[in-house]
Formats: structure tokens, C-alpha cells, sequence
């Protein structure tokens, strides 16, 4: 089992999700998101379902009041119009670690990371999916501006642009700390199954 701590570190959550957070389904019935998982606050939830944007497909026990009603707060809602995914990966700091599971890129080491350039910029490197890995603070120092041959290093895996589903099933991997009984019918209904 992967160490999934420092993945969860790195997501900041709102206060609002810490209380009966409901998990967001696209119109397929699958998460919008893994990782980070697609949560709202209990209060987005109910005013989607208010505006008939969602559907309450699960409920948690706890119970809302208002003046003139009360409603179970909602766990798992379902867009009413599908969101299409994104054809291409964000080159974002977030989406390299999650394409390199939060791993150096040189030594495997997990935990805290940064990015190092493969070819150094200082040597034309450019800051592009192919070029920029994930790498713990000591490989990144031990490499600075050499290539890899110079350092005595070497790659893991070569860096490619990851798509988008593969980085949404990298996200698999890495489990909020919270998960509610109602979602997990629907966080791994894909997956495949056990003999």
C-alpha cells in the first residue's frame, strides 16, 4: 500500500468538508475528480439540489432545519447535465506529481517534493511535460545544472504528458482520509475485481 500522507498534505480542504462533505458524481455516475476527490460542502449540495442541478442519490443521517422544513443533508449527488472531461492534462505542479505518484524520479524516494528540469534550463531545457520530473530535495541538489549523465543519475521512467484518465487513475491510489460508506459504491465500481 502506498504511503498516501504527504499526497493528502498536499491537498488543502475547507473547513466545510470536514462535515458531511457530499461526493459529486458526473452524469455517468462517476467521481467529476479522484484526486482530489470531487467533494462539495453539505451547503453547496443543498442549493444544487434546490436549483435542480443535481440529484440526491445518497444521505447521510444528520438532518437540516430550516424554519419551514428539514432535509437529510446529502452524501453522494449527481450532475443533471454531464460535464465533459478535459482532453488535455494542466501542466500544473499538482497534476507532474500526481503523473509521477508523488515519487522521485531518481531515487523513489516518497515525501516531500519539487520538480527538476531533465535537461537543465541553464543547458536550454524547457519547462514542459517531457523535460520536468518529480524529484526529492537531495536528487534535485546532487543534479543542479548537470544532465544526467554528468550527475551519475538516471530516470526511472521517461517523462511523457500524461493524459488526462491516466492521471485520474493515478488518483485512485491516493485515498482521502475520510471516506463515507454511501460513496464507495461509486469511487471504484470500475475497478477491476478479484478472483
Amino acid at each position: 500500500m502506498t504511503d498516501t500522507s504527504f499526497a493528502s498534505n498536499f491537498v488543502r480542504s475547507s473547513g466545510a468538508l470536514k462535515d458531511h462533505p457530499a461526493l459529486v458524481l458526473n452524469a455517468d455516475y462517476r467521481p467529476l475528480s479522484y484526486f482530489p476527490l470531487s467533494l462539495w460542502p453539505w451547503q453547496e449540495a443543498v442549493k444544487a439540489a434546490f436549483l435542480d442541478r443535481v440529484q440526491i442519490i445518497a444521505e447521510y443521517d444528520t438532518v437540516a432545519h430550516s424554519p419551514s422544513m428539514e432535509m437529510r443533508l446529502p452524501s453522494v449527488v449527481v450532475l443533471k447535465d454531464y460535464v465533459k472531461p478535459a482532453k488535455t492534462a494542466a501542466f500544473t505542479r499538482f497534476n507532474l506529481f500526481l503523473r509521477d505518484g508523488f515519487t522521485c524520479q531518481y531515487c523513489g524516494a516518497q515525501g516531500e517534493m519539487t520538480f527538476d528540469h531533465v535537461i537543465p534550463r541553464a543547458r536550454g531545457g524547457r519547462t514542459t511535460w517531457d523535460n520536468v520530473v518529480a524529484a526529492c530535495s537531495p536528487c534535485n541538489l546532487r543534479k543542479g545544472s548537470k544532465t544526467l549523465k554528468g550527475a551519475g543519475m538516471r530516470l526511472r521512467a521517461t517523462p511523457v504528458r500524461p493524459h488526462p484518465e491516466q492521471l485520474q487513475n493515478n488518483g485512485r491510489r491516493f485515498p482521502p482520509n475520510f471516506l463515507h460508506e454511501s460513496w464507495m459504491d461509486f469511487l471504484y465500481w470500475d475497478a477491476e475485481l478479484e478472483a
